[in-house]
This record gives structure tokens, C-alpha cells and sequence, in this order.
């Protein structure tokens, strides 16, 4: 599906407004939902794989090269790694609200650096559907919403 610039924006926009939603969830939300997600990977598994074959048919047609379709390639131990690596990002400590730095300047005015969420992280990138996978699940434990578009080598299996 070609991603129109009325839709792109669209999307962006509605990113903007989940992004505000997003970056107020707990850390307890955030591990849940993420758990979540890698549940319904698992549960998917059939439907992505098949996804995937199309895809992989489509880029041999298309010739694409054989390290290309290598990165584009989901076989179910590999969906059943990205479910993992989804979890695995769950129990990472919340970043959103640690403090990274904190002084005194000599007039007396105390300074803290905490971190925030950015709001929206885009990522362009081609034939790697783990990226759709890894670069969400990083963004929502970060609290940041995510626009992401992956090329359309895998657009199937994204």
C-alpha cells in the first residue's frame, strides 16, 4: 500500500495526539501493553509467516538480493525471537522520569535534568519487518509514539 502525503500526514497527526496519551503511561501500563504485544505476535505467527512468503515471492520476482532477502526473511523461530526481544524491552527499567543529573549552580539555583519523552520518532527503513517490531516496542517503552514506514519489500509481512 503507497502512503499518500494526505494519509502520511494523517498519521503523523494522530501520532502527535497518541503521543501525548502515550507518554503519561505508567511504567506497570507500559510493560503490560508491551507483553501484550508480544503475545499477539505469538499468537500470529501463522498469519505473519504466510505474510512473509508473499513478501519473500515478491522479492525473488523483483530480484532482490539473496542478503536482502535473508534481512527480509520470517520463519517462526524468528517471529518467535522479535516476541522475545518485545519482552525482553518490557522489563527494561522505565526510562521516562530518571533523573540524569542534578546541581547547585553558585547562585544557589538547583538544576535537575530528567528525562522525557521526545513525543513522535519516525524511522524509514527497507525490507527489515523486525525494525517494525523492534523500533515500536522501543518507542512505547520510551512513552513516545511512533511513525514508521517500511519499505515495500515487506510490506505484507509489516
Amino acid at each position: 500500500m503507497t502512503m499518500t502525503a494526505t494519509t502520511a500526514r494523517e498519521r503523523m497527526l494522530l501520532a502527535k495526539s497518541a503521543a501525548r496519551t502515550i507518554g503519561l503511561l505508567s511504567d506497570h501500563a507500559k510493560r503490560d501493553a508491551l507483553r501484550s504485544i508480544a503475545d499477539a505476535i505469538e499468537a500470529a505467527t501463522p498469519k505473519i509467516v504466510a505474510a512473509n512468503i508473499d513478501d519473500l515471492d515478491r522479492g525473488r520476482a523483483g530480484g532482490l538480493s539473496t542478503g536482502l532477502l535473508d534481512r527480509l526473511r520470517l520463519d517462526a523461530p524468528r517471529v518467535a525471537a522479535l516476541a522475545a526481544a518485545v519482552r525482553d524491552i518490557a522489563e527494561l527499567p522505565d526510562p521516562v522520569g530518571r533523573v540524569l543529573d542534578e546541581r547547585t549552580l553558585p547562585n544557589g539555583v538547583e538544576l535537575t535534568k530528567i528525562s522525557v519523552p521526545f513525543g513522535v520518532v519516525g524511522s524509514i527503513y527497507e525490507a527489515r519487518p523486525n525494525v517494525t517490531v523492534d523500533a515500536a516496542a522501543l518507542a512505547l517503552r520510551s512513552g513516545n509514539a511512533a511513525v514508521l514506514r517500511g519499505g515495500s519489500a515487506a510490506e505484507q509481512t509489516n
